[in-house]
């Protein structure tokens, strides 16, 4: 079915009103719980993100106990959001995502997207690359995905109704130790939903001149 004019137009503006209306909210209705079924729905839509080779070596600690959440508090350096949102999401990087490339390419063969013979070089190609990258470029590569997957999460979030802001303000030594984190995960950042208390606060940002530069960087 071809899709008319006005329903793209409408489907359009309420992608766009889905951004415009995005706020960092940072007081949230503690009696708000957003059911596990519909937590999981949202990350599912977040996972749509790209990824380098498509490894998806985001990882999701969601964490909605009230016990737990006290526990994140002074490790988040007491922001309230921490305890009054529905559910704090520490988005995490897996450095050893590459591990998973035969499944993620096995998946591509069997929906059709992939022959099979090209989805075993990649396999190959992929571990070979990834496993044998230093350090820093592995973590690199993770909070670059991470990112995009963070801002995803929080765009499905305000589709659907509720509330997020991220937040990198808090002690990850303290968060691994606390929440037994293994080495091979990467926090990235914590993301607290749920839906407002208050009204987020609108900002301004700069005009676009200032940071949209065609062909040629400004001489300084």
């Amino acid at each position: 079915m071809i899709m008319s004019q006005t329903t793209y137009v409408t489907e359009q503006q309420m992608f766009l009103d889905v951004i415009k209306e995005r706020r960092s909210v940072r007081t949230y209705d503690p009696t708000v719980q957003i059911s596990r079924e519909e937590m999981t729905e949202i990350l599912e839509l977040a996972t749509l993100a790209p990824s380098s080779s498509n490894l998806q070596p985001w990882r999701f600690l969601v964490i909605d106990k009230p016990e737990l959440k006290e526990r994140l508090l002074p490790i988040a350096f007491n922001q309230q959001q921490v305890v009054e949102a529905s559910a704090v999401i520490a988005v995490l990087g897996d450095v050893e995502s590459y591990k998973k490339s035969e499944k993620i390419y096995t998946q591509a063969v069997d929906a059709g997207f992939m022959p099979e013979d090209t989805a075993k070089s990649f396999i190959e190609r992929t571990v070979g690359m990834y496993s044998s990258l230093p350090p820093e470029v592995a973590r690199q590569i993770v909070y670059t995905d991470g990112g995009l997957i963070s801002m995803q999460l929080m765009l499905v979030a305000r589709a659907k109704g509720y509330d997020t802001v991220p937040m990198g303000g808090y002690d990850k030594a303290k968060f691994v130790e606390a929440f037994e984190v293994s080495e091979k995960y990467v926090p990235v950042m914590l993301i607290a939903i749920g839906k407002a208390g208050k009204p987020g606060h609108p900002t301004t940002r700069l005009p676009i001149e200032d940071v949209a530069f065609f062909n040629e960087m400004p001489s300084e």
